[in-house]
């Protein structure tokens, strides 16, 4: 009997083990192949040439064009990482706080009005965040009011960095001499997200937050109530109850939606494609962006496998740092 409840076991998983072996660990294991070789993906892949580890060495070590362009998606993900995803957590944190408080009225039409974003086509919210950021748009009209001399500014072309401008206000022109990292000097490293990328992560706040929103409600939903009661009988007051108790409560959602994010944003392409391709002076520029531009306008198949692998390895550290942090300790 056992021996045909093993049997019948592995013969209703078949179709799901077999399509997960067909279209996700086969495409995988051929992308890693295609990584090792030179292939335009114009031609059959029978064609293709071994070159070793060529196509990584070209983007880690042998300067050019080619690692400089992979140095700066690198940098300005990395901004956008460290911008988005601690932003959308810790809004996404906040709304769910409002909308789990007990005196709260209307909590459908809020979880509904914060939601929506969420599940709205990230191109067509591009296409309005590029209407708000032209010269007449709203976004343009109120900083025009703040900032004189700023009437005809297409903030989605300014590529100059965040840090840059407001080292230049200190008086700081430039960073010192060497340093150069993968074809980049320290001062091109620490420049900060242009404004124009600034914009992107604005947008991608705004569309993300109301999913996390609701896995941090559903967290909040499943604290007991009799342990928020029983340390107001001690004397918590509603800060110390907040992250002496709810906090550490909700630590498995917090590692799940830092998770998530961390993935999300390393992946970042659709609004990168639909609003600035990468531009101004490759200052939008992220992995994904140039796995495209590599694979499909350059074609080069292989250096665009390459990079994916090593995005892949960089999203696997990012991701095993955060859980180191995020821990639970005696």
């Amino acid at each position: 009997m056992r021996r045909g409840q093993n049997l019948a076991g592995w013969l209703f998983t078949a179709p799901a083990i077999l399509g997960l072996g067909v279209f996700l660990l086969a495409p995988i294991i051929l992308a890693l192949w295609v990584s090792f070789r030179d292939w335009s993906a114009l031609a059959p892949l029978g064609t293709s040439t071994p070159v070793g580890v060529k196509n990584y060495h070209d983007l880690l070590v042998r300067s050019g064009i080619v690692q400089t362009d992979f140095a700066r998606s690198l940098r300005n993900n990395l901004y956008y990482v460290l911008g988005v995803v601690p932003a959308q957590t810790a809004l996404a944190l906040l709304l769910a706080v409002i909308v789990n408080a007990k005196l709260l009225r209307g909590k459908t039409f809020f979880r509904t009005a914060f939601y929506f974003p969420s599940v709205t086509s990230s191109i067509a919210v591009a296409f309005i965040f590029i209407f708000l950021f032209s010269p007449n748009g709203v976004i343009n009209a109120v900083l025009s009011a703040l900032l004189p001399g700023t009437v005809d500014t297409v903030w989605l072309n300014e590529a100059d960095g965040v840090l840059h401008i407001i080292a230049g206000w200190l008086g700081i022109e430039s960073g010192p001499s060497g340093g150069n990292i993968m074809g980049l000097s320290a001062w091109d490293w620490l420049s900060g997200p242009s404004i124009a990328l600034t914009a992107v992560m604005i947008l991608a706040v705004w569309t993300t937050t109301g999913t996390f929103m609701l896995m941090f409600l559903a967290g909040l939903q499943n604290i007991p109530e009799e342990l928020d009661e029983a340390a107001l009988i001690d004397g918590a007051n509603a800060r110390q109850r907040f992250f002496r108790v709810t906090l550490p409560m909700l630590r498995p959602t917090l590692v799940l939606v830092i998770t998530l994010g961390l993935i999300g944003t390393w992946q970042v392409f659709d609004q990168i494609y639909a609003m600035t391709s990468g531009g101004p002076q490759k200052t939008t520029l992220t992995p994904s962006y140039l796995i495209y531009r590599e694979g499909f306008e350059n074609s080069a198949m292989g250096r665009a496998a390459a990079i994916a692998f090593i995005l892949f390895v960089v999203i696997l550290i990012f991701t095993a740092l955060q859980r180191l942090v995020l821990r639970e300790r005696d």
